[in-house]
């Protein structure tokens, strides 16, 4: 079957094609760039990554364009606080976060558009609402949207908005959740803001203008899929549509994709409840950035995930039975001789079939993660047996490897990525932060990846040589720096605590 998606928009399964033969064009609503992205944002972004490399294995090629918002409220607000301009304070959390996606293993977009960057092509949208009066001057010289001249204001979110009332206006469009009046499309100048000199008159835009604009920019007037987290559907994604379809007369997005929120211990999360967390928050706790992302993937977009500290353990363990079990395929010797019979090989190939229909229905990270641990279990047990050949694990390999395409997982960068982030604890002055644990594992006496095999290979040649003295040095030495070896008839395996 094709690759479904749920879209907002009809409320049902559609399959997801690109539109002009060509490429899948799509856009996700990116950071708004005044502070550290926390797990929620990264859930969203997790899952638009899932979104990326399914429609990949479905043959699609893409055009995925994602904004920079460097320029609102909340960044104005904090800059000034900090006393820097806005560019060189975004700048420093645009870098941070781009840091975090590479962390995660999120592919990065085709585009990046930032706000500042754009102004134009902002300007000329509005001109052009203006010119068909959907667009108005207030006293103060901001620029609204008039929501009584768009009739299909409300169709994505289901919002039922009779009645509005035609110049009754909201500024404030950050923060307003459920405001259904007019919407700023450009703010005018307030003492010490950052502005523009434009035909509008000094100021800046609004929110909301600038992924309409920027989405329209590279993508075209219509392009195939919106994404973003659900927080954004009203009025963000509303407000988005009114203003591009208004102004082109055209459908603005054909699919919508939203990514629903998570909680943290069965709360939602905020810094008053003691429960937000960063992703930095986390790695100095001691939490691999691989867990993070099985975790933040384990549950369907679609449904709210509760991100909780036991499940981060889960996951952790989880992470390690895969990679334990790809370098025990992939690293051993398998006899050429042909399968007993096929029972093996069918059902390897219906997890495959499992894992791909799991993805292509609606992007099921949850029945697609089963589908693997089926097949893990059965290979294990038939490893153990000596019924495993070489014919079998090479099918099993080229299913890990369009596991791994997916979620990413495989690949153990976790204590360059822990070291990073003690780095940046430090110059930050956050040693606080950081888990007695970490610092004991990682601090200046941890070793690195080609130290710990070193000191197994050494291991290996001192038990050859009989020597089991040395030998059980190492292994105590290596245990006293977080490192588990695991003797096996395939070899010697290790990992860090």
């Amino acid at each position: 079957m094709p690759l479904e998606l749920f879209n907002t928009l009809s409320g049902k399964n559609e399959p997801l094609f690109a539109s002009d033969g060509h490429a899948l064009r799509f856009y996700c609503c990116g950071p708004t760039v005044y502070d550290y992205g926390h797990i929620g944002n990264f859930r969203t972004f997790l899952h638009v990554d899932v979104l990326r490399r399914a429609a990949r294995l479905n043959g699609l090629a893409l055009h995925h364009v994602m904004n920079i918002t460097d320029v609102d409220d909340k960044i104005i607000r904090n800059a000034a606080a900090a006393g820097k301009p806005i560019g060189e304070y975004s700048a420093r959390f645009e870098q941070a976060f781009f840091e975090d996606m590479d962390a995660l293993n999120i592919e990065r977009p085709e585009d990046i558009a930032r706000a500042t960057e754009n102004i134009p092509g902002m300007v000329s949208l509005i001109e052009g609402l203006a010119a068909q009066d959907i667009a108005y001057k207030a006293d103060d010289g901001s620029w609204y949207f008039r929501i009584a001249r768009f009739p299909g204001y409300g169709k994505l979110s289901g919002k039922d908005l009779e009645g509005i009332e035609d110049g009754a206006r909201v500024d404030l469009d950050e923060y307003e959740k459920d405001s259904a009046r007019d919407f700023a499309l450009w703010k005018a100048t307030k003492p010490g803001e950052k502005s523009w000199e434009t035909p509008l008159g000094p100021g800046r835009p609004g929110w909301h203008i600038e992924c309409s604009a920027m989405a329209m920019k590279y993508l075209g007037d219509s392009f195939d899929l919106h994404a973003g987290g659900e927080d954004l559907m009203f009025p963000h994604h509303e407000n988005e549509i009114a203003q591009s379809e208004a102004a082109t007369h055209q459908p603005f997005a054909r699919h919508w994709f939203h990514v629903r929120f998570l909680l943290v211990e069965g709360k939602k999360m905020s810094k008053s409840e003691g429960n937000f967390y960063t992703l930095r928050d986390l790695l100095l706790k001691g939490y691999r950035a691989s867990a993070i992302r099985f975790l933040l993937l384990s549950v369907p977009y679609r449904h709210q995930l509760n991100f909780t500290f036991d499940g981060l353990i889960e996951s952790t363990n989880a992470v390690d039975r895969l990679r334990t079990f790809n370098d025990r395929i992939r690293k051993s010797t398998w006899p050429d001789t042909p399968p007993a019979d096929d029972s093996l090989t069918q059902l390897i190939r219906k997890g495959d079939t499992n894992f791909t229909a799991a993805l292509n229905s609606d992007l099921n990270t949850a029945e697609a993660r089963a589908a693997i641990f089926d097949v893990l279990r059965a290979v294990n047990t038939a490893a153990d047996q000596s019924r495993l050949t070489r014919f079998d694990a090479e099918e099993t390999l080229a299913l890990l490897n369009k596991f791994d395409s997916i979620f990413a997982i495989l690949e153990d960068r976790d204590a360059e990525l822990t070291r990073a982030a003690l780095t940046w604890a430090e110059a930050e002055g956050r040693m606080a932060d950081v888990a007695p644990e970490v610092l004991e594992s990682f601090g200046t006496t941890s070793l690195s990846d080609a130290d710990i095999d070193g000191l197994v290979a050494e291991r290996t040649q001192a038990k050859q040589q009989r020597n089991f003295a040395r030998a059980d040095a190492i292994r105590n030495e290596l245990l006293d720096k977080g490192i588990l070896l695991e003797d096996s008839k395939e070899g010697v395996r290790w990992k860090r605590k």
